[in-house]
């Protein structure tokens, strides 16, 4: 296992699901991961994303929507998809990685008021919390465990 944990999530569009896991994963993980997202069809970042991540304390207002592309031939530790299409596209990469597939539902394609619209985007958001936090504890105990910490 290297040190610090490389950690690429790939959704579709990058706009929300994948940026709300970097972004936790930025907040719960510290120095010992290097995290990336990216999309197979990149869209922009999603403005509702940004909102459900400030109201927690965590601004993700600079995270760009970035193409898969752009990660083609690079090693990760773990390449997380975060939706079923990107799971489904995700092209292969180089080294000896785990690949983890999470399918969360996309609040981005909700349709409704916005407080439905949030809501949504706080339901997926705490989903994604909650993988994390015990994905993080895994983690942590294997690096104990392999003398990173």
């Amino acid at each position: 296992m290297r040190y610090p944990i490389r950690v690429l999530f790939l959704c579709t569009g990058n706009s929300a699901r994948s940026q709300m896991a970097e972004g936790l994963l930025r907040s719960f993980g510290g120095g010992d991961f290097e995290i990336h997202s990216a999309g197979t069809d990149p869209k922009g970042l999603n403005p509702l994303a940004v909102e459900v991540m400030r109201e927690i304390g965590i601004d993700i207002s600079g995270h760009q929507s970035k193409s898969l592309e752009r990660y083609l031939g690079q090693q990760f530790d773990y390449i997380i998809t975060v939706c079923d299409r990107a799971h489904d596209r995700c092209p292969t990469f180089p080294g000896d990685n785990e690949r983890i597939h999470w399918g969360f539902e996309d609040p981005a394609a909700m349709n409704g008021t916005r407080a439905e619209q949030m809501a949504v985007f706080r339901r997926v958001h705490n989903e994604i919390s909650e993988r994390l936090r015990v994905w993080v504890t895994v983690q942590r105990k294997r690096l104990k465990e392999t003398g990173h910490l």
